[in-house]
């Protein structure tokens, strides 16, 4: 899935701001690195790309709260349900922050809150919507949960100046904490000098952090730390900021159909449905020639009766019209009635008609027999036509007369 991946800036973002983007054909390697401002940024690439906003991790604060009981994601009230269980936690006015909760949060459970400036971000947002650049989902750098090596681990970034050191899967709770690049923040992160906590560090302070540290660390760049928080299940657009309803499951669908058509991850059940394709078709075609065959067989044999039965027959054109031919031919040779003769007609006529009903008028022509006569009520008109039936013949209405042939299914 082709992926622009937006690093936004600590301070308020406008139109002449650089920004740091990093491009990515596939989600899972950068393609490309630069920076530019936001009408200069290029094209994700493919209609079903996306444009990831990647929150730097200085710039949120996380809080770990429980929702009540019939308050869900979806809940109208969920808002100022978040703003009375976090008013005693928060510094500033909870009308000037912007809340995010935590994917698949259930009402009963823990569940984290991500915090950040409401007009920073939205700032943020509204600069990228007027360059043509909106982004389809918000994410954070850092995120709480187990992390890849299921222990803590630690990411240093920044500038010599101003470096951080960024702990993941911190404490009980395996949250996110951002500390001064310091051997103090060790202890605060928990962690001694002999505990083999996996440190990474950006090649800018990879220097300064083995120094502090007194450990050797591993040189993680921020475009790979970008493309690794961009596959993250976290939006933090939610609320008043969140896209609409429609253009939010439109960019998902988008999204997911970019990754199952080009994503790594994918690449076996691409596999697999191609095969399944495959198989249907082959299993359809080899179903098709088996029942062309059969047919084929039985047409085979319908005129291998013919000619064995009929000899003079020497070509055959359509078997059952030229056997009934035939057949009609050797009856009248032997002065053998047939069911559409005039006497079986009468016969089966006579059968089926009230004992008091009398023609008027009696006509026989091309095998259907046409009688005119009293009409029949609906009823005796049921019972003549059904026992026509069961006898082989068909018996019905022709304005005012009835007409009777030969060959109804008994």
């Amino acid at each position: 899935m082709s992926t622009l991946i937006l690093h936004l800036p600590l301070a308020r973002l406008g139109p002449n701001t650089e920004l740091r983007y990093t491009l990515s054909a596939d989600g899972h390697h950068a393609s490309g690195h630069a920076s530019a401002r936001a009408a200069q940024l290029p094209e994700s690439g493919r209609a079903a790309g996306e444009v990831v906003a990647v929150v730097p991790a200085r710039a949120l604060s996380w809080q770990r709260v429980q929702l009540p009981q019939g308050v869900g994601r979806q809940s109208p009230r969920l808002r100022a349900v978040l703003e009375g269980l976090l008013e005693e936690r928060l510094l500033d006015d909870p009308e000037q922050l912007h809340f995010a909760l935590e994917p698949g949060a259930r009402p009963g459970t823990p569940a984290w809150v991500a915090i950040c400036d409401r007009a920073w971000l939205r700032e943020a947002l509204q600069v990228l919507e007027a360059a043509g650049r909106p982004a389809t989902r918000v994410v954070p750098e850092f995120a709480p949960g187990a992390t890849a090596s299921g222990q803590s681990e630690m990411f240093a970034q920044g500038t010599p100046e101003d470096a951080q050191l960024v702990v993941t899967g911190h404490g009980a709770d395996l949250g996110v904490a951002v500390l001064p690049l310091s051997g103090a923040a060790l202890a605060l992160a928990g962690a001694s000098e002999d505990d083999p906590v996996p440190v990474r560090a950006e090649p800018a302070v990879a220097a300064l952090a083995e120094r502090v540290l007194a450990r050797p660390v591993q040189l993680e760049s921020a475009s790979e730390r970008a493309l690794q928080a961009a596959r993250s299940d976290w939006d933090l657009a939610q609320f008043d900021l969140a896209s609409s309803g429609r253009t939010r499951t439109l960019r998902k669908a988008g999204s997911l159909a970019g990754a199952v058509l080009r994503a790594p991850q994918w690449r076996a059940a691409r596999w697999g449905a191609a095969v399944l394709v495959l198989a249907h078709v082959v299993g359809l075609n080899a179903w098709a020639w088996q029942e062309r065959q059969a047919l084929a067989a039985k047409q085979g044999g319908v005129r291998q009766a013919l000619t064995a039965t009929f000899p003079q027959v020497r070509l055959v054109v359509d078997a059952p019209v030229q056997m009934e031919r035939e057949l009609a031919l050797l009856r009248l040779s032997a002065g053998a009635l047939s069911a559409s003769d005039l006497e079986p007609l009468l016969a089966a006529t006579a059968g089926v008609l009230p004992a008091a009903w009398q023609a008027s008028a009696i006509d026989y022509s091309a095998g259907a027999l046409r009688l005119r006569g009293p009409a029949l009520s609906a009823e005796e008109q049921g019972r003549a036509t059904a026992a026509a039936r069961a006898s082989g013949y068909q018996l019905d209405t022709e304005g005012d007369s009835l007409r009777v042939r030969a060959g109804a299914t008994p």
